[in-house]
C-alpha cells in the first residue's frame, strides 16, 4: 500500500480507505488509486486481513497425490469450500513425507479446520489434534465422539461385488487386501460376510496387496499360481485392478474371458476404453460437500462455544458394471 500511495501521490491511510471500500474518499480519488494499483499489479493480502480479524478462512487438506481418487475429491472440496467463502491449503503425503509432516505444515498455515483424505493416523492422534481445531476424516470411517468422518459404505460395496460375481456364476472369487488403507478392513469383512452367506466360506481366498498397480500385479501373480485359480477377483481399488488386469494379460489370461475383475472407487480411469473396469462407485463430490459441511458445522459450534458430538456418515456405494466382468467360462 505504501508503493501505491507513493505512486498515486496520496497518503497510505487514504489508500487503505479505498481498498476497504469505506467512506472517506471521493469517487475521482477512488478511481485514481485503483487505476494506479492495477498498473502496479497490486494484489490485496486477503490472508493478512483475515488474520487481523482472528480468522484465516482456510481449510487444510492432507492427501496422497498418487491416488487419482483423491484428486477427484480435491476438485469437489475446492468447489464446496469456495461456495461457503473458504479457501484451501493442500499438503501432500508422499513416500518421503509423512502424514505428520503434512499436518504440521497445515497447522503452521493457521488453517481453521483439517480435512484428511485416507488418513492412516490412529484415532487417538486425531482426537488430540481435534482439541485445537476441527478434524474431518474422508474415506476412512471412525466412531470418535470428538471429530467427524465421511466415507463410502465399504462393507456394502464388497458385498455388492461378491453378489455381482455370484450372479455371473462365479464361485472361486478372490479378494486382494490392503488392510492398512482407508476402508481396507471394512471391504475385507464385506467380502468375507458375503462369501459366508453364499455358503462359499471354503472358497474364500484373500491375498495381501496394496492400493497400487504394483500391488495388484504382485497379488494376481500369486493368485493365478493357485490350483484351481480363481475365476474372479475383487481388487482393493481401481489402481490395484489396473495392475491385476495388466499382469494377468502378461501371464496369458484374457479379461474377462478367463478372469473377471472388479475395482473400487469408479475413478476416472475405470471408464477408459482400454480398461472399461467394473467398479464400485463412490461419489467424490458428495464426499467433498459432506466433509466441508461437517468442518463448518463444527467451526460454528466452536464459535458458539458449544460442544458438537462426532458425526460419522456412510454414503451409499453402487456397482457400475462394465466389460471387465463376464459370466464364468462354461469349461470351468
Amino acid at each position: 500500500m505504501r508503493d501505491v500511495a507513493r505512486a498515486a501521490g496520496v497518503s497510505q491511510p487514504l489508500v487503505s480507505i479505498v481498498f476497504r471500500d469505506v467512506p472517506g474518499a471521493s469517487e475521482e480519488t477512488r478511481a485514481h488509486v485503483l487505476a494506479v494499483a492495477a498498473e502496479l499489479g497490486y494484489r490485496r493480502d486477503e490472508r493478512a486481513r483475515l488474520l487481523r480479524q482472528g480468522r484465516s478462512r482456510l481449510l487444510g487438506v492432507a492427501f496422497e497425490p498418487v491416488q487419482p481418487f483423491h484428486g477427484e475429491i480435491l476438485d469437489g472440496l475446492h468447489t464446496a469450500a469456495q461456495q461457503r467463502g473458504y479457501d484451501m491449503v493442500l499438503s501432500a503425503v508422499t513416500p518421503h513425507r509423512t502424514e505428520e509432516a503434512a499436518l504440521d505444515a497445515l497447522l503452521r498455515d493457521r488453517c481453521e479446520a483439517l480435512v484428511l483424505l485416507g488418513s492412516a493416523l490412529p484415532q487417538t492422534r486425531l482426537e488430540r489434534i481435534s482439541t485445537t481445531l476441527p478434524v474431518v476424516s474422508v474415506t476412512r470411517a471412525f466412531d470418535s465422539t470428538v471429530f467427524d468422518s465421511v466415507a463410502a459404505d465399504d462393507h456394502r460395496g464388497a458385498v455388492l461385488a461378491v453378489e455381482h460375481f455370484l450372479g455371473l456364476g462365479h464361485r472361486r472369487i478372490a479378494y486382494i487386501d490392503a488392510d492398512r488403507e482407508a476402508g481396507g478392513a471394512r471391504r475385507r469383512s464385506g467380502y468375507q460376510d458375503a462369501m459366508t452367506s453364499a455358503g462359499l466360506s471354503d472358497q474364500m481366498l484373500i491375498v495381501p496387496g496394496a492400493a497400487s498397480e504394483a500391488g495388484g500385479a504382485a497379488a494376481i501373480t500369486r493368485l493365478l499360481a493357485h490350483d484351481p485359480a480363481p475365476t474372479a477377483v475383487i481388487a482393493f481399488n481401481d489402481r490395484c485392478a489396473v495392475g491385476v488386469i495388466s499382469q494377468a494379460r502378461l501371464l496369458g489370461r484374457r479379461v474377462p474371458d478367463d478372469l473377471s475383475v472388479v475395482g473400487f472407487d469408479d475413478s476416472e480411469q475405470a471408464s477408459l476404453p482400454y480398461l472399461d473396469l467394473t467398479s464400485l462407485a463412490q461419489d467424490p463430490r458428495r464426499l467433498a460437500r459432506t466433509a466441508v459441511d461437517l468442518a463448518l458445522r463444527r467451526l460454528d459450534a466452536t464459535a458458539e462455544d458449544t460442544a458438537a458430538a462426532g458425526e460419522h456418515i456412510l454414503l451409499p456405494t453402487q456397482l457400475v458394471p462394465r466389460t471387465s466382468t463376464a459370466p464364468v467360462p462354461a469349461s470351468l
